[in-house]
């Protein structure tokens, strides 16, 4: 993994589109503004709601729980018990939202991960990036330029995920999160680069804007 300075009550799909998950990652500026544990309302907020995703049909709103330790999220996967005690065991909330859009039934989930401080979301986004690397991306699993949104972030695109066509997962890190979006169909074209840019791009604004003490807004384009 290079670096660059500077419960299962969650849907199938963004549980098995995970295994398909990342091989090539950054590390950056969270872009300023505080880094702050949040609340379980907080952590609901970060995740994007109908308004935020215009064209996207909801099939799960918003939700964050607290996690249960014997059973932690779904997407909470590392290659040892002990790295997936420090991605898992210093979660404070998690939660998720997820939409679907025709005509190929193409499916958006998003997930966060809450920690207590940056240190420890730091941790276990390098443990969840390591286990989703190499050979559990995928077949021709190749790297989405996603820009630098993020204190850290990695995005990758496999020609066959667990829905049968192109499946895309990106993970973020911003300041005591850790973020996750996948895209799946049945169909033969993936979401496009740069749509797969503009998810990642809101989804680490709202967590900033959380951490920041402001009402999640940021929201794709058309809303």
């Amino acid at each position: 993994m290079s670096r660059v300075d500077g419960r299962g009550y969650i849907r199938g799909m963004a549980a098995g589109a995970a295994l398909l998950l990342l091989a090539g990652c950054g590390r950056g500026e969270d872009g300023g503004g505080a880094a702050k544990a949040l609340g379980k309302a907080e952590v609901a907020s970060v995740l994007p709601d109908a308004k935020a995703v215009p064209g996207w049909r909801s099939l799960r709103a918003p939700e964050a729980r607290e996690p249960v330790p014997e059973y932690p999220p779904t997407v909470c996967l590392a290659t040892t018990k002990k790295k997936r005690a420090t991605a898992c065991d210093g979660i404070t909330y998690w939660g998720v939202s997820a939409y679907v859009r025709k005509p190929d039934a193409t499916s958006l989930d998003f997930w966060t991960l809450a920690y207590e401080d940056e240190q420890s979301a730091e941790a276990a986004y390098d443990a969840l990036a390591e286990y989703y690397g190499g050979d559990r991306v995928g077949v021709g699993a190749k790297p989405v330029d996603i820009g630098e949104p993020g204190a850290d972030r990695v995005a990758n695109r496999a020609g066959t995920g667990t829905m049968g066509g192109p499946a895309t997962i990106t993970q973020l890190r911003v300041g005591t999160t850790v973020l996750g979006v996948s895209t799946g169909n049945r169909g033969r074209k993936a979401v496009p680069d740069q749509e797969v840019k503009a998810l990642a791009a809101m989804f680490a604004e709202r967590a900033q804007q959380a951490q920041n003490g402001e009402k999640p807004s940021s929201g794709l384009a058309g809303q």
